[in-house]
C-alpha cells in the first residue's frame, strides 16, 4: 500500500465529526495552497506588537515606491515566484 493509498483509507476511516479538521490540517500542503490564503489569514492571531522604526521605514519606502509607479503585476510575480 502506498503512503497516498494509506492516507485515503486514514480519511476514509475518520468520523464525519473529523472531516473539517482534517480538511483544515491537510488543505494548506496542497501545490496551490496560496487559493487558502484568504481563510489563513482571517484565522491568524491579530499582531498587537507595536510597530519597529525599521518597520515603519519599510512601509514608508513601499508607498513611495507606489507613488512613483513602481509596481509588479500578479502575472509577473507568479513568474518571478513559479507559480
Amino acid at each position: 500500500m502506498t503512503t497516498k493509498d494509506a492516507l485515503h483509507q486514514l480519511i476514509d476511516d475518520l468520523p464525519e465529526s473529523a472531516l473539517p479538521t482534517a480538511w483544515s490540517l491537510l488543505a494548506p500542503l496542497r501545490p496551490n495552497a496560496t487559493a487558502n490564503l484568504p481563510r489563513i489569514l482571517a484565522e491568524a492571531p491579530w499582531d498587537d506588537e507595536p510597530e519597529t522604526p525599521e518597520e515603519a521605514l519599510g512601509v514608508k519606502e513601499a508607498y513611495e515606491g507606489l507613488a512613483r509607479g513602481e509596481v509588479v503585476s500578479h502575472e509577473e510575480l507568479r513568474r518571478e515566484l513559479g507559480w
